[in-house]
């Protein structure tokens, strides 16, 4: 009898070492952010942004929306940090300023012309809904002016500027030459709505792309006395 119960004894001390103690381990304030900006992206998608309430997101996520606003106050404030994300899946910046790549290859880094299919239709996607809900909610206009394009063209800028400051490209105007990359590439990677098949083939696009920096960089390459 004493033998078992030491033996119950000891499953009892190995359990209670293997048991963790405390409260369980709560998620933090970043990764349930994260997980938030996904349900509410996909919400956005499905609904639209007027057809979107922090209700429905909270409901999505299964979280409390006393914990959903602390995190995001208003539905404007969810937004902004879905551009923000699709800012980053846009435009691979900011970079080491020590790299040492050829100025077309950091390019198609930056503008990272061969994502796989499934982030190309996931960019795609947002901006074809903020196409169409940018001529419906003026502030949505805004935001993606502010927080999308203008940022992501002054970003883009201080790139180039750095490039400048070491000598390995000349240009007057960082931010048209970094609104003229934009353009060229942004215009030709992502398709219009309405308009899914303007190109015959990704490898085609493709080509299109690398000939468009391979133009640009061509025009900035540093001049010599000589010229």
């Amino acid at each position: 009898m004493e033998a078992l119960t030491k033996q119950r004894g000891g499953k009892a001390d190995q359990a209670a070492t293997r048991r963790p103690r405390g409260r369980p381990k709560t998620v933090s304030d970043d990764a349930r952010r994260a997980e938030i900006v996904k349900a509410a992206r996909a919400t956005f998608y499905e609904l639209g942004y007027g057809g979107t309430t922090m209700d429905l997101v909270a409901a999505h996520c299964k979280i409390s929306k006393q914990t959903l606003y602390r995190l995001f106050p208003g539905k404007t404030d969810l937004f902004m940090a879905i551009v923000a994300e699709h800012r980053a899946s846009m435009l691979a910046l900011p970079r080491d300023p020590d790299e040492n790549l050829p100025l077309d290859e950091a390019l198609e880094q930056i503008f990272m012309i061969d994502i796989d299919e499934a982030k190309e239709r996931e960019r795609e996607a947002f901006v074809h809904l903020a196409i169409a809900e940018s001529r419906q909610y003026p502030e949505i206009a805004t935001l993606l002016h502010t927080y999308g394009a203008k940022q992501s063209q002054q970003m883009l800028a201080d790139w180039l500027d750095q490039q400048c400051q070491r000598g390995l490209i000349e240009i007057a105007d960082v931010l048209s030459g970094a609104r003229m990359l934009m353009t060229m590439i942004f215009g030709a990677m992502v398709s219009k709505p309405g308009h899914p098949n303007d190109w015959p083939d990704r490898e085609t696009r493709l080509r299109h792309l690398r000939q468009c920096i391979a133009i640009f960089v061509a025009g900035v390459q540093p001049r010599t006395n000589g010229r």
